[in-house]
């Protein structure tokens, strides 16, 4: 597959553990099924690579079988060893995977793996607006700022230097953020808890 260097990366973070879905962390919520969906990371994965052409999914260790899905479904898969140290190492990890590919990415879409319902319509949106040069493009409904986020290429040291459990939000409280006008209910879904994989 021929990919343009314009086009952005898509980043999956299906790392984390889940703890407020099942704190005794027998049930990984990611693998837990949707209403009339895939599991809640199939589902994830499966609209990210249908907005971007190349998708670096970041698991944890003993992820329970997480990978092995993502891997299925054409994402390149990279395990973070210290995924539970915070959000930040499982971004930054995917981010120095993926400079290692050719072309090498100029932006990247970073989307999470418990956010099922962010419609393919946001994302390719989204990915337009890095591609067009956005530093960084958000999507935004009724006047308020929801995920994906994706990044330019002129924040990758920053990417790089992030810690702990914050992930990016640092730079989209002091960089220049595109917002992309969508009508998506879904930029403000995740999956915190077992009532969360159901209903509109």
């Amino acid at each position: 597959m021929t990919v343009s260097p314009a086009a952005p990366a898509g980043i999956l973070l299906a790392a984390g553990r889940g703890r407020r879905f099942d704190p005794e962390g027998r049930r990984n919520k990611l693998l837990q099924p949707l209403a009339g969906f895939d599991s809640v990371v199939v589902a994830s994965a499966r609209k990210l690579l249908a907005a971007v052409p190349r998708v670096v999914a970041v698991v944890a260790p003993d992820d329970g079988g997480v990978a092995e899905r993502l891997a299925a479904l054409g994402c390149d898969v990279t395990v973070c060893p210290d995924a539970d140290s915070g959000m930040a190492a499982s971004l930054t990890h995917a981010i120095r995977h993926s400079v290692g590919m050719a072309p090498r990415p100029q932006a990247w879409l970073v989307a999470l793996g418990d956010m099922p319902y962010v419609e393919v319509a946001t994302l390719r949106s989204l990915a337009d607006a890095l591609a067009a040069g956005a530093d960084i493009a958000a999507p935004v409904m009724d006047g308020r700022r929801g995920n994906p986020v994706g990044f330019g290429a002129v924040h990758l040291d920053a990417l790089l230097a992030l810690r702990g459990d914050e992930g990016a939000r640092r730079l989209l409280q002091t960089g220049p953020v595109t917002a992309v006008p969508v009508h998506d209910p879904g930029i403000f879904r995740d999956i915190d808890r077992p009532a969360d994989l159901t209903g509109s």
